[in-house]
C-alpha cells in the first residue's frame, strides 16, 4: 500500500457493529470481562483503547514500523524513551534542539544521573569522538528546531550501530510524508504528532514508532505503568488529520520554497535557513534522505536588534504569533523568547539562535497573501 493510501486507510476498518467507515470515538475507561482475565484485548483504557490503537497502527504503518505508541504529548514520548535508561548512562544529542527537549534533559534526567553531550551531530568525526563506554542513546532531529541543520540518518545509525548504541530520531519537522528514519537505520522514531500529523492546531499528542518487538515492549511497560497516554477523542483527531497530511504537506512544500526563496535575496534579511537551498551544508543529504524539503523556514533579520524583532514580529496580519508549528495556518515564533527560552543565552547563541531569529512554521493559504504579509511586516 502506498503512502497517499495509507494515511486514509492503514490502521482502520469500518466497525463491525455499524458499518461505520470512520472509527468511532471509544469514550471509555474500563471494559466488560468475561471473566478475570478474559477480555477482547481491552482491560483498562490507560493500557489500551481501540481509536487509539488504530491511531498508533496507523502511524506505524506511515512510518514503516511494525510497532506504533501514542503519548499524551511529544514531550511524554520523549519521556519514555529516555526511561529506558539508569543512572551512569550517557546520551548525544544535538547543540541545535527544541527548547522543551533541551529543558528535559538538563533539568529532569540529568539530576538523576544521566548525562548528556550537546554537539554538532553533522560533524560525524566529533560524534564517533564523544562515543564512550556508558554512550546508550544518540538523539537527533532531522531538521533541527530552529536552525534546519541536516543530520546524516543513515551514517549516524551506523556509527551507532558500531557501538550497540540505540538511535532515536526525532522525525516531527520532516514528517512521515518526507522522511522515513526506521528504513535509514533508527531504533525509534518520534513525532510531536501535534504538529503535522494532527495538521489543525487542536490537539496535543506525541509518538513513538520502532520495528523492534523488544523495544516495543519496554516502551509499553513505561507507556502503561506512567500513564502518558492520550484520551480517545484526542486519537479520533489526529487519526482524522492523518488522513489529509499528504495533501497538506504537498502545499507546504510548495508554499515553503516560494517563502523561502523570496526571502533569500531581501534586503531586511541577513540569513535564510531552508534545507532546499544548494549552499546548505548539509543539502546533498537533504536531498538523499527526504522526499522534499519541508515548510519550515527560519529567518535572522539584518540590523535588527530586539525591539525592532519583536516589532517586526507583532505586524504580521495573516501569520499569526505563536508557539507550535505544523498546522495549516501559517505561524510565526521568536525562538529565544518562545519555544527555546529555556536554553541558557550562550549555548543558544553558540547554535545560532540568535535574537534577531523567527521561525516560520509555513501553512497552506494563498502564497501571494503570504507574500504580501511578510512583505508589510518586513517594511514595518
Amino acid at each position: 500500500m502506498k503512502f497517499n493510501t495509507k494515511v486514509i486507510h492503514a490502521g482502520q476498518h469500518p466497525d463491525v457493529g455499524t458499518g461505520a467507515i470512520m472509527t468511532p470515538i471509544f469514550q471509555t475507561s474500563t471494559y466488560v470481562q468475561e471473566s478475570p482475565g478474559q477480555h477482547k484485548g481491552f482491560s483498562y483504557a490507560r493500557g489500551k483503547n481501540p481509536t487509539r490503537q488504530a491511531l498508533e497502527q496507523c502511524i506505524a504503518s506511515l512510518e514503516n514500523t511494525k510497532h506504533g505508541l501514542c503519548f499524551s504529548s511529544g514531550m511524554g514520548a520523549i519521556d519514555a524513551v529516555i526511561k529506558l535508561l539508569k543512572p551512569g548512562d550517557e546520551v548525544i544529542t544535538g547543540n541545535d534542539l527544541y527548547g522543551g527537549t533541551y529543558r528535559m534533559f538538563t533539568k529532569v534526567f540529568a539530576p538523576l544521573g544521566i548525562r548528556f553531550h550537546f554537539i554538532d551531530l553533522a560533524d560525524l568525526d566529533l560524534l564517533a569522538l564523544t562515543i564512550n563506554a556508558q554512550t546508550r542513546l544518540l538523539w537527533i532531529e532531522t531538521p533541527t528546531n530552529p536552525t534546519m541543520q541536516i543530520i546524516d540518518i543513515a551514517a549516524c545509525a551506523k556509527l551507532a550501530h558500531q557501538h550497540q548504541i540505540l538511535l532515536a530520531v526525532d522525525n516531527t519537522f520532516a514528517s512521515p510524508y518526507l522522511q522515513n528514519p526506521a528504513d535509514l537505520g533508527a531504533d525509534i522514531v518520534m513525532h510531536s504528532a501535534t504538529k503535522y500529523l494532527g495538521g489543525h492546531s487542536d490537539v496535543v499528542m506525541g509518538a513513538l514508532c520502532t520495528n523492534s518487538t523488544e523495544l516495543y515492549d519496554r516502551l509499553f511497560f513505561i507507556y502503561n505503568s506512567c500513564g502518558a497516554t492520550p484520551g480517545p477523542m484526542d486519537s479520533f483527531l489526529v487519526l482524522r488529520g492523518i488522513k489529509t497530511l499528504h495533501l497538506r504537506m504537498q502545499r507546504h512544500c510548495e508554499n515553503g520554497e516560494r517563502i523561502a526563496r523570496f526571502l533569500y535575496n531581501h534586503k531586511a534579511i541577513e540569513k535564510v535557513y531552508w534545507p532546499g537551498f544548494e549552499d546548505h551544508p548539509n543539502h546533498l543529504v537533504a536531498k538523499a534522505q527526504m522526499r522534499g524539503f519541508g515548510g519550515m523556514v527560519s529567518i535572522v533579520l539584518k540590523d535588527a536588534d530586539l525591539e525592532k524583532t519583536f516589532r517586526i514580529a507583532s505586524s504580521f496580519k495573516v501569520f499569526s504569533l505563536a508557539e507550535s508549528l505544523g498546522g495549516v495556518e501559517s505561524l510565526v515564533n521568536h525562538p529565544a523568547t518562545m519555544t527555546h527560552a529555556s536554553i541558557p543565552a550562550e549555548e543558544r547563541i553558540r547554535a545560532g539562535v540568535v535574537d534577531n531569529l523567527l521561525r516560520l512554521s509555513i501553512g497552506v493559504e494563498d502564497i501571494d497573501d503570504l507574500l504580501a504579509d511578510l512583505e508589510q511586516a518586513l517594511e514595518s
